[in-house]
C-alpha cells in the first residue's frame, strides 16, 4: 500500500485540473443544449464540429483523465441521459477510431453520428431513462423509427455528410460481426463500431428501471465467452479501455473498494485508489495500488450504484496523474 502522495512542483498547476474538469462538464452541457434544441442552433453542423474539436482536445490532453471523467459523468450526469450517452459514445468512438486507424473522414463521420444518433428521440430517451413502467405502444413505435427520424432531422438541419447521415439512419441495423472491419464498406464498418459502443454505453449507464451494470459485466455481455465468436470492435474496446476502465469501481481481494484511476502498461491491471476498507468504512486517506505489481488484485467490478462514497474528481485525477508520472520516472 502507498499513502496518498502530496503533489510537488513537477505536476501541472491546480488550475489545469480545475480547467480540465470544468471543460468536460461544459462540453456535456453544450451537447445537451444542442441535442435538446437543435433547430434553435445557429449553424447546427458547425456547432457539432465545435463539440467534436472540443472532445478531441480533451482526450489529447490526457486519455486516462478523459476516460475517468467520462465514465464518472455517465453514471452521475445531471444534464439528462441522452446527452450523457451521446458524450460517452462520441468519446469511445474517437478513441477506437485512433486504435483502428480509421481514415480521418470516417473518424469524423463516426464521432458526429455518435453525438447525434438519437437526435430523433432526445426528449423521449430522457423520459425513458426515468421511466419504471414498460414502454407504451406509442413509445415503442417512436423508438423503432428514431434512426430514420434522426436522419430526416439532420437533413433539415443542413447536414450534408452522407456517411454521417447513413450511419445515423442505420445505427440499429443488424450486421454480421465475423467479417474483418477492413473488408467492409465504410458505412457498415462505422455501424459495427457505433453499434458495439452504443450497447456498451447503454449497459453501464443507470436508469430508473435498473441500475447500470459494471463496466466488466457490460464488456463481457458484448464480447461473449467464445474466443472464436469475439468481435474485432469488442476486442479493441477491451484492449483499449480495459475491463475496468478509469472512472469505474472495483472490489479488491483484500476486501477494499477502489476507483480505477489510470490504465497501466499491462492490460487490465490498472492503478486504483482504495476508498473503503473491508468493513465498508471510508478511508481517511485513499490508498494507491499498482495492481500490475501483483497485490492486491482486482476481484470484481462494481456498478456505481453499489458505491455510496462521494469523490473529489479533481483530487482523483490529480493523484492518478502524479502516481503514473512517479512510476514512470522511478
Amino acid at each position: 500500500m502507498s499513502a496518498l502522495p502530496q503533489p510537488h512542483g513537477a505536476e501541472p498547476p491546480d488550475s489545469e485540473y480545475e480547467d480540465l474538469l470544468g471543460q468536460w462538464s461544459d462540453l456535456e452541457s453544450a451537447l445537451s443544449m444542442l441535442l435538446a434544441r437543435p433547430v434553435q442552433a445557429q449553424d447546427f453542423t458547425a456547432k457539432v464540429r465545435q463539440c467534436d474539436r472540443w472532445l478531441q482536445d480533451l482526450v489529447a490532453h490526457d486519455i486516462d483523465a478523459a476516460l475517468y471523467l467520462m465514465f464518472q459523468l455517465a453514471t452521475t450526469s445531471t444534464v439528462g441521459y441522452s446527452a450523457s450517452h451521446a458524450l460517452v459514445c462520441g468519446t469511445l468512438c474517437h478513441i477506437l477510431a485512433q486504435e483502428l486507424a480509421l481514415p480521418p473522414h470516417e473518424r469524423d463521420s463516426l464521432v458526429r453520428a455518435a453525438f447525434t444518433m438519437n437526435i430523433g428521440m432526445t426528449a423521449l430517451q430522457d423520459e425513458l431513462a426515468a421511466q419504471r413502467e414498460p414502454l407504451t405502444a406509442q413509445q415503442q413505435q417512436d423508438v423503432a423509427r428514431h434512426p430514420q427520424a434522426g436522419m430526416d432531422m439532420l437533413e433539415e438541419l443542413h447536414v450534408t455528410d452522407d456517411l454521417w447521415l447513413d450511419v445515423v439512419a442505420q445505427h440499429h441495423a443488424p450486421l454480421p460481426e465475423s467479417a474483418p472491419l477492413a473488408s467492409l464498406p465504410a458505412q457498415e464498418r462505422l455501424n459495427r463500431i457505433l453499434g458495439t459502443i452504443d450497447r456498451y454505453a447503454a449497459m453501464i449507464s443507470p436508469r430508473k428501471s435498473r441500475a447500470g451494470k459494471s463496466a466488466t459485466d457490460s464488456v463481457r455481455a458484448i464480447v461473449g465467452q467464445d474466443d472464436e465468436q469475439r468481435d474485432e470492435v469488442s476486442l479493441t474496446l477491451v484492449r483499449t479501455v480495459g475491463l475496468c476502465p478509469p472512472g469505474t469501481f472495483v472490489r479488491l481481494d483484500n476486501g477494499e473498494t477502489a476507483v480505477v484511476l489510470r490504465r497501466s502498461e499491462k492490460a487490465n491491471f490498472p492503478l486504483v485508489a482504495s476508498l473503503l476498507d473491508a468493513k465498508g468504512e471510508a478511508l481517511g486517506t485513499p490508498a494507491l495500488y499498482h495492481t500490475v505489481r501483483g497485490r492486491p488484485r482486482i476481484q470484481s467490478a462494481l456498478a456505481r450504484s453499489a458505491v455510496t462514497v462521494e469523490l473529489s474528481h479533481r483530487t482523483m485525477v490529480r493523484i492518478g496523474l502524479y502516481a503514473a508520472h512517479r512510476a514512470n520516472t522511478l
